[in-house]
């Protein structure tokens, strides 16, 4: 974003001070009436030129002064350098948005595989499930729009012990009718009674392991019960990932690398990485400075564990797909396993590419009913129907004021975007806070005003007769409202690019709720069909960029936006 004037100032301060290596970062200032763009760059290189920053930045000024593109340049507090571009300069960097709206052509390169949603077999997604599905597509989105290859994988649970458990409740107390026919909330009771009978019968849980170890060593009855379960799994999670927007490339789950553990178990004992623990059990003993427990790789009845099909998992990514990146995103309860993981793969001397643990905070509920209890999961099914039925609500309520010819359609769009919308504009590394009201607002920072804000847009641009304006090629000056507009469309590439280099995707909602914001006022204040000339042909540009950016970024984060509402 503005190369031609970066170049120009690197070149300034190269001439004044020698500097060969500084690189000068023009930010929008917080304060719109502090310019278009400002920089800092003098006080981070004042201790090595040796001058004061407020002597850089003015002669800094002095020379960014004669820039064709620029209006007004003036030194600010210590020394902070506004400049104030002139109109068609500030247009023209408008094209840079548009390109920004379409996805980059994929590079030929090693792709990144980014790891989310991660369900359990045998039971619906809950509420909470939903922090790490959308934040995952929406980071699969973000690395796919800029170019990267991307494997996209839903790492199922869908091996363990838990499968021994729910086979013992289905051989107690199953209702003698095919697996297959079970609903996912049938498998669940089934779960939830084995753990509660386990409590007055403490020799089902060593059943359950017995079962579990003999369903890995084979047992053709157990594997078609697995079989069954799985098969169930998946065509219920299909509907709720549709819904959602959400898709992978893979959904191999654990049970994928049963017969990948064992070289992986070799090679740690012949590295002596593995060392015996406990009752012949294999562990891994980290060393003091890194402040972690030992990690169990190998049960003493030999059965293996979560941690022995991770590593296997690691090993089989990197040989099968050479990851430039690999990205998990679990909660932040899981960060000491990919720790221990990570020391582990380290420790067997395996070249790792780039790994982040794209941790989250848990869910808060406002409402206290929606919290869970033992055995009563809130299903993210519910939810979802729940929200959709309130966004009806709210369509019947407002009457006339919305239009629409698709009430059905909207009802579906406004409930699941607010849903998720809630969820992604709020900063994955804190606690999401979950607020019914706060989700489905037409005002503040929400799916429904972004989508408002939108059918908005497309309204006036229906009643110009077009959807496509180009932008002038002369405008002497821009009215305030409209330069906010402009400088706030400028943002797009750099939110795209700070979401998903920082994998913060509320990065991007907080610049769509900050366009909409800047779009209405524009809106607001000035006349827009009834303008003539190149005003009217400006003000429509601008009206239909917004929508466009409006469209992409929803998309972006897996939401969907209206054209009438």
């Amino acid at each position: 974003m503005f190369e031609s004037l970066t170049t120009e100032a690197n070149q300034i301060l190269k001439t004044l001070y020698g500097i060969k290596d500084v690189f000068v970062d023009f930010e929008p200032p917080k304060d719109r009436t502090h310019g278009d763009l400002a920089t800092s760059v003098a006080l981070r290189i004042a201790k090595n030129v040796g001058q004061s920053p407020r002597d850089i930045a003015v002669r800094l000024s002095d020379g960014l002064s004669t820039s064709t593109s620029i209006e007004k340049v003036e030194v600010a507090g210590a020394g902070y350098v506004n400049i104030w571009l002139k109109p068609d300069a500030l247009l023209s960097e408008l094209k840079q948005t548009s390109e920004a709206c379409v996805s980059q052509k994929t590079r030929k390169e090693d792709p990144v595989i980014i790891e989310f949603s991660q369900p359990n077999i045998a039971k619906p997604l809950a509420i909470h499930h939903i922090i790490g599905t959308v934040l995952g597509q929406a980071l699969v989105n973000l690395y796919r729009h800029s170019g990267y290859p991307v494997v996209s994988w839903n790492y199922i649970g869908d091996w363990g012990t838990q499968f021994g458990k729910l086979a013992v409740a289905y051989e107690k107390w199953g209702k003698k009718k095919p697996v297959s026919k079970y609903s996912l909330d049938e498998l669940l009771e089934l779960y939830v009674q084995f753990h509660n009978e386990a409590e007055k019968d403490d020799t089902l849980e060593d059943l359950g392991r017995e079962t579990f170890l003999a369903l890995e060593k084979g047992d053709e009855k157990l594997r078609a019960f697995w079989e069954d379960v799985v098969t169930v799994t998946k065509s219920s999670l299909a509907d709720i990932y549709k819904r959602l927007h959400v898709s992978f490339d893979l959904d191999m789950g654990e049970s994928f690398y049963e017969d990948k553990m064992q070289p992986v178990l070799d090679e740690g004992k012949k590295k002596k990485v593995f060392v015996e623990g406990k009752e012949g059990a294999l562990i891994v003993e980290f060393a003091e400075e890194k402040n972690m427990p030992p990690y169990l790789v190998l049960k003493g009845d030999g059965a293996t564990l979560y941690s022995t099909r991770d590593i296997a998992q690691m090993r089989y990514r990197i040989d099968t797909y050479h990851p430039q990146e690999i990205l998990i995103c679990t909660d932040i309860a899981q960060q000491l396993h990919f720790q221990q993981l990570v020391e582990t793969c380290t420790m067997l001397s395996w070249k790792l590419p780039s790994f982040e643990n794209v941790l989250f905070g848990r869910m808060r509920f406002v409402d206290r009913s929606m919290s869970t209890r033992k055995g009563n999961v809130l299903e993210l099914e519910h939810v979802i129907d729940e929200a959709v039925k309130r966004a009806h609500d709210i369509i019947k309520e407002r009457g006339e004021s919305i239009q629409t010819d698709a009430p059905e359609e909207l009802g579906e769009m406004m409930g699941v975007s607010s849903l998720v919308y809630g969820i992604l504009s709020q900063n994955r590394k804190m606690d999401m806070v979950f607020d019914w009201d706060k989700m489905l607002s037409f005002e503040g920072n929400s799916a429904p005003y972004l989508q408002y804000t939108h059918a908005r847009a497309k309204s006036v641009l229906r009643k110009a007769g077009g959807e496509q304006h180009t932008c002038p090629k002369q405008i002497p000056s821009l009215a305030p409202t409209e330069r906010g507009l402009v400088s706030s469309l400028l943002m797009f590439s750099k939110a795209i690019e700070d979401a998903r280099s920082e994998h913060m995707p509320h990065k991007l909602a907080n610049y769509l709720y900050q366009l909409c914001q800047d779009f209405n006022m524009f809106y607001n204040t000035e006349s827009i069909l009834q303008a003539e000339g190149e005003p009217r042909q400006l003000r429509l540009f601008l009206t239909s960029l917004t929508a466009t950016v409006l469209k992409s970024g929803a998309e972006l984060l897996t939401l969907r936006v209206p054209d009438r509402m």
